[in-house]
């Protein structure tokens, strides 16, 4: 069975993926920092006939990600590593003027750093692997200027860059970054709490994951509605 590791996985895209991945035969370490909801998570998948290991924590300890990487190699080793855990900096958001410079820092932290420490720690595994890949989950307001998202949107532009620069590094390995789009997740609700504006479920998008996992086209950056295109 092949073997993901998804960060962020309690809820919202994370666990939508995990939960396609689990019906397709993989088997899944998965990273929150809820524990209660990762546990009930974790046991939702194992009916898929998955072997599921929660380990719940923050992503920006490094014992955590040995851990979580440790986990994965008892299951076989690490063909995909899925970074979707993400702090916004502020919540709600706010302009630059009032950004609290922690808050950038835990953003920075959570998004970018953290995303390199599990790679380098992963690496060796993935290499072993046959179709190893790596997924980085970015952001619209990575690309585009947005008012408020100038923190988020920072930490997602130079994610947006590492995860370029590793698929050069490391060209036997897909390395993508995904912008999945606009989400009804916990994560805008905190982000912009007055928006209370119908958006697509997470598990929408989750086809388009499933179809870079399943073509492996070249490393890079993709947009979940381009990779919907097509796709029932």
């Amino acid at each position: 069975m092949p073997v993901a590791i998804i960060t962020g996985a309690s809820k919202g895209l994370g666990r939508a993926l995990a939960e396609a991945l689990a019906a397709r035969g993989w088997d899944l370490v998965l990273d929150a920092r809820g524990a209660e909801a990762l546990e009930e998570t974790a046991a939702r998948l194992t009916g898929y006939g998955a072997r599921v290991v929660p380990l719940p924590g923050d992503v920006t300890d490094a014992g955590h990600r040995s851990w979580l990487v440790a986990a994965a190699r008892e299951l076989g080793g690490v063909d995909l590593l899925v970074h979707n855990a993400s702090a916004l900096g502020a919540e709600p958001l706010v302009r630059l003027a009032e950004l609290p410079i922690e808050g950038l820092r835990r953003a920075l932290e959570v998004n970018l750093v953290a995303a390199l420490g599990l790679v380098q720690e992963a690496l060796p595994e993935l290499r072993r692997s046959e179709v190893g890949a790596v997924v980085a989950v970015s952001s619209d307001a990575a690309a585009e200027a947005y008012e408020t998202w100038g923190g988020y949107g920072a930490s997602k532009a130079a994610l947006d860059q590492l995860t370029a620069v590793l698929g050069v590094e490391e060209p036997g390995l897909r390395v993508w970054a995904v912008d999945p789009g606009d989400m009804a997740t916990g994560l805008y609700a905190a982000a912009v709490p007055d928006d209370d504006g119908p958006r697509p479920d997470p598990a929408s998008v989750v086809p388009a994951f499933l179809r870079l996992l399943e073509e492996r086209p070249a490393s890079g950056r993709y947009g979940a509605p381009a990779l919907l295109e097509g796709v029932r």
